[in-house]
């Protein structure tokens, strides 16, 4: 057997940051630049933590990550991942089913018969469909569905790997507009979006400096500070799929990424948009919101 493989460093690197709960979001946010291909999280008893996987040189340095975490640092550790990591790390990536009628699943499980079949390998962007806000997301779009809403366009904010768009272009909305700030979520939701044989308008936006493209409905699996951030960027009018500075309002919003405390401040950010609450869901600490502008 030659030498190369034996010689050539494949381990993997866990490094986490644990922080105080309070300052999360802003955490994370900050990780975010330094792993845009997203991080684990893990909540305890007063903590948080925040976890992201590499080889070696491909990780953030800790002096990085410490100043991610600023004043809300708890603690930063570097841990060696097991060789049997990747056959775990297939394990525990397994088919998620929303309403009995969507299931969400890696290419090595098969398709469930009489399921909207929505496949999306992990590891290249965000999302899986394995969160509570993702399906928390799903859930509302299939009540829209039910509620024989689900046609016209929608646009996703912060498509991550397009679970959402995806799903969405598979309930009947089209056409399907999906944006995120991420190089590698845009290849990534491009690649699933074939592999799922729907066709999706992808767009790289980044919602804290231009507003996010309009129409009357809309997903946004955000976090609460960048959902604030498109309440402010957008504009009342009449038209849903205005261009320019100031962008009408959806007519319907889903939007969810915000912890069960943060949906209250969620609500009045959209208010001035004449965007109400219609729906308040809720699975652990995370909840989503359907808001619905004034008739």
């Amino acid at each position: 057997m030659s030498s190369g493989a034996a010689d050539r460093d494949d381990s993997l690197i866990r490094l986490a940051v644990r922080c105080r709960p309070e300052q999360g979001e802003e955490v994370l946010a900050n990780l975010l630049e330094l792993a845009p291909n997203g991080v684990e999280e893990e909540r305890g008893p007063g903590w948080v933590e925040y976890a992201v996987y590499g080889g070696p040189g491909e990780v953030p340095d800790l002096g990085e990550l410490r100043a991610a975490a600023g004043d809300a640092l708890v603690e930063v550790t570097t841990t060696a991942v097991p060789d049997d990591w990747a056959d775990r790390w297939a394990d525990f990536h397994r088919p998620v089913v929303v309403g009995n009628r969507i299931c969400v699943r890696p290419s090595w499980w098969e398709a469930r018969d009489g399921l909207i079949d929505v496949l999306v390998d992990p590891g290249q962007a965000f999302g899986t469909g394995a969160h509570p806000t993702t399906r928390l997301c799903l859930a509302l779009l299939l009540e829209l569905e039910q509620g024989g809403e689900a046609d016209g366009p929608l646009a996703d904010w912060g498509t991550g790997s397009g679970v959402l768009a995806i799903a969405a272009a598979k309930l009947g909305f089209s056409p399907v507009i999906a944006c995120d700030r991420e190089t590698a979520a845009l290849e990534a939701t491009e690649e699933n979006a074939e592999a799922n044989r729907v066709t999706l308008e992808v767009r790289r936006v980044d919602v804290r400096e231009t507003a996010p493209p309009g129409a009357p409905t809309v997903v946004a699996n955000l976090t609460a500070p960048l959902l604030r951030v498109c309440a402010e960027q957008l504009g009342p009018g009449e038209d849903p799929g205005a261009e320019g500075p100031e962008r009408a309002s959806p007519r319907t919003l889903v939007c969810s990424g915000m912890l069960a405390e943060e949906t209250e401040a969620v609500a009045r950010a959209f208010a001035p948009q004449g965007l109400e609450v219609a729906e308040h869901r809720v699975e652990g600490e995370w909840a989503a919101l359907l808001l619905r502008g004034r008739p």
